[in-house]
């Protein structure tokens, strides 16, 4: 006798096959984007460094460690430890915040700014290349629904 392909047994297992594949393909495409970009950066950059800095820039005001942490989904001692690379190579300046002196306050330094402008032009050719391999309309398509799927994961905690 041959299952119903009604049932809600078929169905959850299709569901759950369909998800499996669709993370699996999401967590692939993370690991070959990030393997792609670290080996483009200017020799010594990390993607985390550069992360950093890029969102140091960005946003254009000193942020906190922990407010870094949680930007990048990091736990406070990843971040420490990113921070204190990019301090001792002189890209970011961590002074004490006056109005608490139990937190400190981070800005990205004019050398920070060179760095990132650096890995900003050594990625921009292989982003270029994958934008051009994709078609800016399939791009198009992809990012609402991958936005709306990183905040529904941010909103789950």
């Amino acid at each position: 006798m041959s299952a119903d392909p009604s049932s809600p047994d078929k169905t959850n297992a299709d569901v759950h096959a369909l998800a499996v594949t669709f993370f699996s393909e999401i967590l692939a495409t993370e690991q070959m984007l990030r393997n792609r970009l670290s080996r483009v950066l200017p020799k010594g950059m990390e993607l985390s460094h550069f992360s950093v800095l890029n969102h140091l820039a960005y946003v254009g005001q000193e942020r906190t460690p922990a407010q870094l942490a949680d930007t990048f989904h990091v736990t406070r001692g990843a971040m420490s430890n990113t921070l204190a690379k990019l301090e001792w190579a002189g890209q970011i300046h961590v002074r004490p915040d006056w109005d608490d002196a139990r937190r400190k306050l981070v800005a990205i330094s004019p050398s920070g700014k060179q760095a990132r402008d650096a890995a900003i032009q050594a990625i921009t050719p292989l982003i270029r290349r994958m934008m051009a391999d994709m078609g800016g309309d399939e791009m198009r398509k992809l990012l609402p629904i991958l936005r709306e799927l990183r905040v529904r994961l941010e909103n789950d905690g």
